[in-house]
């Protein structure tokens, strides 16, 4: 018996061939190689991942997050039992996996915390769909102490004249943002934005019009991180 098999039928059959090669075994993860955190604080780790095409939708993946050279040691895992005693009760994912976001936040930070730490993929109901991403994986850089906040005037400062202040910090943790407090009880405005790679900032803006009482007084600005992290975090501007 022969079959015919027609130029497009066979066209079609290679490129379904090619898709299954260059698609079949795709699992990708993105995250940011190396974190700052502040210890006693928070950090939150951005993470990102792709499977290849699956027949059950992503909503029934499983999301987990391991010591690099221990993969059964989880600082993550959705049975808290088979969480690391050290890091029960301080991680959760902070992304909807449904969405293929894996972004991991790590509470009330410990120096001792460095990682490297590596994210790893499960498929319900599948024995063989699954991945750990050993070669993309996240270290710890720990701060003891954090950061002066940085102020300054955004014009100059003359009595009767409206004055506006800036105070801004960096961070990691923006499911616990930073608050900036100000010295001087004019009006303030707070805002957060996204600065890329995992850093976020928190700043406050402060205007008021100085009158002869603010004279040679000083501006200070604090900031008081997640955790009850202060310290001498302050900065001040003289006031003309």
């Amino acid at each position: 018996m022969f079959f015919l098999f027609s130029p497009s039928w066979v066209l079609l059959c290679w490129l379904q061939v090619l898709c299954a090669v260059v698609f079949g075994d795709v699992w990708k993860v993105e995250v940011e190689p190396e974190m700052d955190a502040l210890v006693s604080s928070c950090v939150v780790l951005p993470c990102s991942f792709k499977y290849p095409p699956q027949q059950q939708p992503s909503s029934r993946t499983k999301g987990m997050w391991h010591m690099k050279d221990k993969w059964e040691d989880y600082i993550y895992h959705n049975d808290p039992t088979r969480i690391l005693d050290k890091f029960k009760g301080r991680t959760k994912l902070i992304g909807s996996q449904g969405e293929l976001n894996c972004s991991l936040e790590i509470d009330y930070v410990r120096n001792h915390d460095n990682g490297p730490y590596c994210f790893r993929v499960e498929l319900e109901t599948s024995k063989i769909d699954k991945f750990s991403f050993v070669k993309n994986c996240v270290t710890i850089n720990m701060i003891e102490k954090a950061s002066k906040p940085v102020l300054q005037a955004e014009t100059s400062v003359e009595e009767g004249e409206p004055a506006i202040f800036k105070c801004s910090v960096r961070h990691t943790c923006p499911s616990h943002q930073p608050t900036l407090s100000w010295s001087h009880p004019g009006k303030t405005i707070p805002s957060y934005k996204h600065i890329g790679h995992g850093k976020w900032e928190a700043e406050s803006l402060l205007t008021f019009t100085p009158t002869k009482e603010d004279d040679h007084s000083s501006i200070t600005c604090t900031v008081k991180y997640h955790g009850g992290v202060e310290g001498e975090m302050q900065a001040t501007q003289p006031i003309f």
